[in-house]
């Protein structure tokens, strides 16, 4: 018999755990100006989301935190919006689309962002939270699974600019079009993955890696930048574990695996600049199987084409 993974409840006292900034976004996002009633409509989401998968990140309310405009990297994603023709924006695994909001509301041309999650459903979600519609806010959003080919195959990245495809394109029309990402293979000039590569083991991880770097337009300063938890070793995470996980281990990176992964195997060395950094973080919604001192650390990277 399967075993079914029972969720940990939710904690709305997390609430005190969201910077003012994304509360003040989501406010300024949906008209709404009472703190209190602000809460109740983003819980209720919260709420509808979490059945949809029980993620750790819709627990804590990842989706108010902007967790993309504090990348250190989020300047190189904005400077292409502004400098590049029918620059392509990708957020993969977007889940409600907030930092895709949070991007367009910071510069970056509507018409060339593309969303896309496995779970639909969250992107309808988005639509309640921001108090939106397809047509009040017309990104393409496009639902699959990153490990399915139809949707996205894994295929060496563009040695060169001069290599790549130079067929032209109209945007919104071309990204209103598309059925799949692999139609993006080496147009996407910024690519976001964050709270993603941790959901798979070390070979999936190099899978995505791949089928991304296959997307990315090989232009100098097209970046794929994100986060999520890594450690000081490479390895599985065995030292924290989450509530109920029925002892599933995560494996994760350090910065210098991550940085050797990109910088000589998805990429030919020296094709990209690598930086990758490790930072400790709180979470109150882990429980630890080992010291309290034990330590949770969020591998916060950019890979950005030279």
């Amino acid at each position: 018999m399967a075993t079914t993974l029972t969720p940990n409840p939710l904690k709305p006292e997390l609430w005190s755990i969201i910077p003012q900034e994304g509360l003040a976004f989501l406010g300024a996002q949906t008209g709404i100006s009472d703190p209190e009633e602000l809460k109740r409509h983003a819980i209720s989401v919260q709420e509808e989301a979490y059945l949809v998968h029980p993620y750790p990140c819709i627990c804590r309310f990842s989706f108010l935190q902007l967790n993309l405009s504090r990348l250190p990297a989020y300047a190189k994603l904005l400077a292409i919006g502004k400098e590049r023709k029918n620059p392509i924006f990708l957020d993969i695994g977007c889940c409600f689309g907030n930092d895709i909001r949070k991007a367009v509301a910071d510069g970056f041309p509507m018409e060339g962002v593309i969303g896309s999650d496995l779970h639909s459903e969250y992107w309808d979600l988005g639509h309640k939270l921001f108090k939106t519609t397809s047509e009040t806010f017309p990104v393409a959003f496009l639902p699959g699974d990153a490990f399915d080919p139809t949707h996205l195959e894994a295929a060496p990245p563009i040695p060169t600019a001069s290599d790549a495809a130079t067929a032209p394109f109209s945007l919104p029309l071309w990204t209103a079009g598309l059925t799949s990402l692999n139609p993006l293979r080496a147009r996407a000039a910024a690519i976001h993955a964050s709270s993603f590569f941790h959901l798979f083991d070390e070979a999936q991880q190099l899978h995505v890696a791949r089928a991304l770097a296959g997307l990315l337009d090989p232009a100098p300063g097209s970046v794929i930048l994100g986060s999520h938890v890594g450690r000081a070793e490479k390895g599985l995470r065995t030292e924290v574990r989450r509530a109920n996980s029925h002892g599933r281990t995560m494996f994760c990176h350090s910065p210098e695996s991550w940085a050797a992964l990109w910088d000589g195997e998805v990429f030919p060395k020296g094709v990209v600049e690598v930086e990758a950094t490790l930072h400790e973080v709180v979470r109150e919604d882990y429980e630890l199987h080992a010291a309290p001192e034990t330590k949770f650390w969020l591998l916060v990277w950019s890979v950005t084409r030279v």
